[in-house]
């Protein structure tokens, strides 16, 4: 896959921070606002967007040169990571929570991390006029034809895909959510104009995602006509999976799946090691 002209996906744009919204104590809302968003494309419920960060003491990140047409999807990746250090703005993954183009707005949840990293750091002391770059969005969202139920499950990475899908939900159409999170302070309200069944599942001292698949495998759903949307910590991310799959019958291509985190290793660790599969041959570059 090449970037064209036409492919506003692929272009850098810039907003800064309109106002800050804390959701829980370890949650907080941020509305964007800026020109470079009246013509963002809304491509799914799920969508996400590559958000670049100043460093400390810049006003604005610093960005790569911008994609030409014969470009790959992955050469913007290339060109981030060959910026220098002293140079190159952290970079991380999230989920547009909302987005209203025709008012040149875009909200974004930011799960804030006791040893936070630098978009977590970020959003904690966010203030009116901080100003930031985003490449995207991209979305992953698919409901098969014929579907007669969704299956929702995440951890509180999650929450910000699992409202936007629970928002676009058509009136006819039902949803079993399960969401995992710290306890019930970090509880957010979500609303559906569809029939969304929403179960919440408190961690407390147990092991990331321990609590969230035994309720999965205790949850009620059909195997046949079910649609599986699926993401946050990779490791529980792919023990949900293998469940649906081998024990409970979901067609593969029937689930969305997608590690948000791994525990352990960063966005960057992660990034590199797909560039380094990418130049072994492992995966296609269109796939990255």
């Amino acid at each position: 896959m090449t970037a064209t002209a036409q492919d506003t996906t692929l272009a850098y744009r810039m907003m800064h921070v309109a106002r800050v919204e804390p959701l829980t104590p370890h949650l907080v809302r941020v509305c964007f606002n800026g020109a470079d968003l009246h013509d963002v494309r809304d491509v799914a419920p799920d969508q996400y967007i590559k958000l670049f960060l100043p460093l400390e003491g810049q006003a604005r990140p610093q960005l790569p040169p911008p994609l030409a047409a014969e470009d790959q999807v992955a050469s913007w990746y290339r060109r981030y990571l060959a910026m220098p250090d002293g140079v190159r703005p952290p970079m991380r993954t999230y989920t547009i929570r909302a987005l209203r183009p025709e008012r040149g707005e875009l909200d974004i949840d930011f799960v804030l991390h006791p040893d936070a990293g630098p978009a977590s750091a970020w959003a904690g002391s966010a203030a009116p006029g901080d100003e930031v770059a985003f490449l995207g969005p991209h979305g992953l969202y698919s409901v098969p034809e014929g579907t007669r139920k969704q299956l929702l499950v995440g951890d509180e990475s999650a929450l910000p895909a699992i409202g936007a899908i629970l928002d676009a939900l058509p009136r006819d159409e039902s949803a079993t959510v399960i969401v995992e999170v710290g306890g019930p302070a970090d509880r957010i309200r979500l609303e559906s104009q569809g029939d969304a069944d929403v179960a919440w599942v408190y961690r407390g001292e147990a092991e990331h995602g321990d609590a969230l698949l035994a309720a999965v495998r205790a949850a009620d759903f059909p195997s046949e006509a079910v649609y599986a949307w699926v993401s946050g910590e990779a490791t529980l991310v792919k023990h949900v999976r293998r469940h649906l799959v081998r024990e409970r019958g979901v067609d593969k291509r029937a689930i969305t799946f997608t590690g948000y985190w791994r525990r352990g290793a960063s966005e960057d660790d992660q990034g590199r090691e797909s560039m380094r599969r990418i130049d072994s041959g492992e995966i296609p570059e269109d796939e990255f």
